[in-house]
C-alpha cells in the first residue's frame, strides 16, 4: 500500500477519537470538524516514516490545533449569547437506561460546557486530554509548554471547578422525560388544556430564531400564553418531535429527513415545566448530530 493511501485509512480509523477531542476542546461540532480537516491536512504535510504511533501524534495535532482556536476565541471574549452554546449535543437514545443518562448528562451537559469555558484554554486542555481520554501528563505538558508538575496543576484546578457542576439524578430524569412525553403527546393533539397542566403556571419560554430562523416571540411568560404559542406553531411539527436530551437537560428535537429543524430544552420541577428553551437556527443546528 502507497503512503498516501495507507494515511488516509489509518486516519478515518482514527477521525471519531479525533472529533471526540475535538468537541469536548472546543465545545462546538462545526469547529471540531475544522480541527479535525485541519489535523488531515498536516498529516499530508508530515513525514509519516517518522511517526511511531500515528493515533497519538493526530492526537497531539489536534490539540494543538484546539488550543489555537480556544486562544483565539479568548482573545475575541466570545460569550455564550442567551444561555444557548453554538450548537446543542442532543441524544435521543430514550432506551438507555437511567444511569447512562445520567452519565451522559454529566459528561456533555450544560453544567460541564458552562465550566470548561469558564476554564484558561490550558486547563481546558490538560483536564479534558486527561480526564476525558487518559492522555498522560508527560504527553500533554509540551502542547500547552509546561512542565509535569505544572501541567498536573492545571488540570487539578479545572478538576475542582468541574466537581463544583450539579450531578444529574437518575431518577429526577426519569421522570423529567415523563413530563417531556406529555408535553409532546399534549402538542401533538392540540389539547390546550394537556398542555397547561404539564406548564408551570408562571413558565418562561426563550427562543432563538438567528437571523434566518423563523419569525417567532423571544420572550413568552405564563401558561396560557406559551400554551397558544405551542399550539400556533409547534402542533404541526410535532408528529416529528421526539424525546431528547439537550445539553443533559431534558428536552426534544424535531427532525425532518435528515435535518434537525428544532431543538428545545426542558427546564423541570416537579411535574411542571418551569422554563423552556427553543432553538430554531438554522446556523447553529447544522452542526447538531443525532
Amino acid at each position: 500500500m502507497t503512503q498516501e493511501p495507507w494515511q488516509a485509512e489509518q486516519f478515518e480509523r482514527n477521525r471519531a477519537h479525533l472529533r471526540q477531542v475535538a468537541r469536548r476542546m472546543l465545545g462546538s461540532a462545526t469547529e471540531a470538524d475544522d480541527a479535525v480537516q485541519e489535523a488531515w491536512l498536516r498529516l499530508n504535510r508530515a513525514d509519516a516514516d517518522e511517526v511511531h504511533n500515528l493515533r497519538g501524534w493526530l492526537t497531539t495535532v489536534v490539540s494543538r490545533i484546539c488550543l489555537d482556536m480556544l486562544r483565539a476565541r479568548q482573545a475575541r471574549r466570545e460569550d455564550l449569547i442567551d444561555g444557548w452554546f453554538p450548537e446543542p449535543v442532543v441524544t435521543t437514545d430514550t432506551d438507555a437506561d437511567p444511569e447512562h443518562e445520567a452519565i451522559m448528562a454529566d459528561s456533555v451537559g450544560v453544567a460541564l460546557l458552562v465550566v470548561l469555558e469558564t476554564l484558561s484554554p490550558a486547563e481546558r486542555l490538560a483536564f479534558v486530554l486527561h480526564d476525558m481520554f487518559g492522555v498522560p501528563f508527560e504527553e500533554i505538558a509540551p502542547i500547552v509548554e509546561r512542565s509535569v508538575e505544572a501541567t498536573r496543576q492545571l488540570a487539578s484546578r479545572a478538576r475542582r471547578r468541574v466537581r463544583g457542576a450539579r450531578d444529574p439524578d437518575p431518577h429526577s430524569l426519569v421522570e423529567q422525560r415523563r413530563v417531556v412525553a406529555a408535553f409532546l403527546a399534549a402538542s401533538r393533539d392540540g389539547d390546550f388544556e394537556g398542555l397547561v397542566n404539564v406548564l408551570d403556571p408562571d413558565v418562561v419560554f426563550h427562543a432563538d430564531p438567528g437571523t434566518r430562523g423563523p419569525t417567532v416571540a423571544r420572550e413568552l411568560r405564563g401558561a396560557d400564553a406559551v400554551a397558544r404559542l405551542v399550539l400556533a406553531r409547534g402542533t404541526p411539527m410535532a408528529p416529528f418531535g421526539r424525546p431528547a436530551l439537550v445539553n443533559g437537560r431534558p428536552g426534544a428535537v424535531v427532525v425532518l429527513g435528515d435535518r434537525v429543524t428544532a431543538v428545545v430544552a426542558f427546564t423541570i420541577v416537579g411535574e411542571r415545566v418551569v422554563e423552556m428553551d427553543l432553538l430554531v437556527d438554522p446556523d447553529k443546528l447544522h452542526g447538531v448530530r443525532v
